[in-house]
């Protein structure tokens, strides 16, 4: 249950000898985000079960995941101006709750980006089935499903 002391968090930032080479500016990484979260998983697998299986409860179920999504964005506001150390959510619960419950967290963001990357996949890959049958060319049934 070791815990990051502030002090050294802040260090990271600051007074490190050697750093890395800033690649992504901030507006680089907004639109990174994006194209994840409103990228082709939400108006195309998403959007499809929606209307085919969801019903009229999928507004009301968009409308509860915007309020979550605003409060999950307040309180990660709150935590970087507390804690003003370049990082993410495991800094964060590095420096307030220890060694264990971060390691958790920065196991749940590696999955909650490989869900992602899944998604956006697994749209691309049915427009490419769809090109690939507007061509002519027939596909198994497993590949275009």
């Amino acid at each position: 249950m070791r815990r990051l002391p502030l002090s050294e968090a802040l260090g990271l930032r600051t007074g490190a000898r050697h750093s890395l080479h800033r690649l992504y500016r901030p507006a680089d990484l907004v639109v990174l985000g994006l194209g994840v979260m409103i990228g082709a998983g939400i108006f195309s697998i998403a959007g499809r079960q929606a209307a085919t299986t969801a019903g009229p409860g999928v507004i009301l179920s968009f409308m509860i995941a915007g309020i979550a999504s605003l409060l999950a964005a307040l309180c990660y506001a709150e935590l970087a101006s507390t804690i003003p150390a370049s990082g993410s959510a495991y800094t964060f619960t590095y420096v307030l709750f220890g060694e264990v419950w971060a390691w958790v967290v920065g196991w749940a963001l590696l999955l909650e980006m490989q869900l992602a990357a899944a998604v956006v996949a697994r749209v691309w890959a049915l427009y490419a089935a769809r090109t690939l049958a507007d061509l002519g060319l027939s596909l198994s049934l497993p590949l275009t499903c």
